[in-house]
């Protein structure tokens, strides 16, 4: 038998778990996934770059995280019988005030991170859901917890306060910003794209169903679009982004609606699926030709812009660009646009490398460089979990 790091990264619709070597966390042993948690959930496993399965969740599974993660870990103890695990670490989105680093998960910790489920109420239940699927199964394991919003905490204080009363600040209403897992692992390999550059004024762009950007200098977070929750920022698949404040006034008393209501139409029924009335996956609405699909892209794209543009300023220049996640690293076309926009600034796109999304898309004249780099954070996930299981 091999001991083993299991990490698990849940989502409101997917489920991934990779089990890791102890000294090695740049390649799993072994991963599972399930997605379509909701419609029609399927499993996928693979260890050493092949397939293992690939098949529909049993209908005697119910369909919830809790469940479907501890059906998981049977499969994994099935499919790889001599790794065995002795500690997990999980994607937990939300660490509010007072967790900036990984933590051993107990009790009263566990009790904090449900305190802050309203606040990312489409992810951080079940990112604890993880965590109680790994107890029911392994429970005298150490467990940790990573945070999304740790990488942020760098921030100075001015990029997190809201012009609220200062009271409200103090009881924790910040701007927290989310992504933190992703933007670890791009400043940790942005030396090997960028080399001297990658500490100077770096924009990355996160941009998935969930969106992002973050600005870097010395590969730290001085600011970034999303706040006080995953809503705020950029246009993403099902989330709004910024909205000005008095239209969700507006809904809620002249129009009615509900509180409930009002939440669901700002986080599962706006975005990218509100603006086209089509679809929330980009790659749908970029191959088709529908005015209200063009319209989205553009929103998407125009949004993108305008905060990259107020990034700048904040870093005052730009040294680079990288696009990450899977628009980020699989659309050439929202890349394109949105280095076209910034062609005022000397930014130039090599077209051909930008259709094949090679690690490097700008052109050797262009004012700085543009890459493209696949995240990990499940990697991430896996090296903090071990730095912090030798501390124990």
């Amino acid at each position: 038998m091999s001991d083993a790091l299991l990490v698990i990264n849940t989502g409101s619709s997917s489920i991934k778990l990779a089990v890791y070597a102890l000294n090695d966390h740049e390649d799993p042993l072994w991963r599972g996934e399930i997605d379509g948690i909701g419609r029609a959930p399927r499993y996928r496993s693979r260890a050493g770059g092949k397939t293992i399965e690939e098949i529909a969740v049993p209908s005697d599974v119910v369909h919830k995280h809790r469940p479907l993660i501890k059906w998981m870990l049977t499969r994994f103890q099935q499919e790889a019988p001599t790794l065995n695990v002795i500690a997990a670490g999980h994607r937990v989105v939300h660490g509010g005030r007072n967790f900036d680093t990984p933590v051993r998960v107990n009790s009263k910790v566990l009790e904090e991170l449900h305190a802050l489920s309203n606040l990312a109420p489409s992810h951080q239940p079940h990112n604890l859901a993880g965590i109680q699927a790994v107890t029911d199964v392994w429970p005298d394991i150490p467990q940790v917890a990573c945070f999304d919003t740790a990488f942020h905490r760098t921030q100075p204080r001015i990029a997190q306060l809201f012009a609220l009363p200062h009271r409200l600040a103090e009881e924790g209403v910040l701007r927290y910003g989310f992504h933190g897992l992703s933007y670890e692992y791009i400043a940790s390999v942005l030396p090997e794209y960028l080399n001297e550059r990658a500490e100077g004024r770096i924009i990355v762009a996160h941009l998935g169903h969930g969106a992002s950007l973050c600005a870097m200098r010395n590969r730290k977070s001085i600011a970034t679009s999303m706040g006080f929750t995953a809503l705020d920022g950029l246009v993403m698949g099902k989330r709004c982004g910024d909205i000005d404040p008095g239209v969700v006034l507006y809904l809620l008393r002249d129009r009615d609606m509900s509180l409930p209501q009002v939440a669901t139409l700002l986080s599962q029924e706006s975005g990218l699926l509100g603006i086209s009335g089509i679809s929330d996956d980009m790659r749908d609405l970029v191959d088709n030709d529908e005015a209200r699909a063009k319209e989205a892209v553009e929103l998407f794209v125009y949004r993108a812009l305008s905060q990259m543009g107020a990034l700048i300023a904040q870093l005052k220049g730009l040294d680079g660009l990288v696009f990450t996640a899977g628009i980020g690293q699989h659309s050439p076309l929202i890349r394109a646009r949105i280095v076209e926009g910034l062609a005022w600034m000397g930014v130039k796109i090599d077209e051909q490398a930008n259709a094949q999304s090679a690690s490097c898309i700008s052109t050797p004249d262009s004012a700085l460089s543009v890459h493209v780099i696949a995240t990990d954070e499940e990697g991430v996930i896996a090296r903090d979990t071990a730095r912090l299981i030798e501390c124990l």
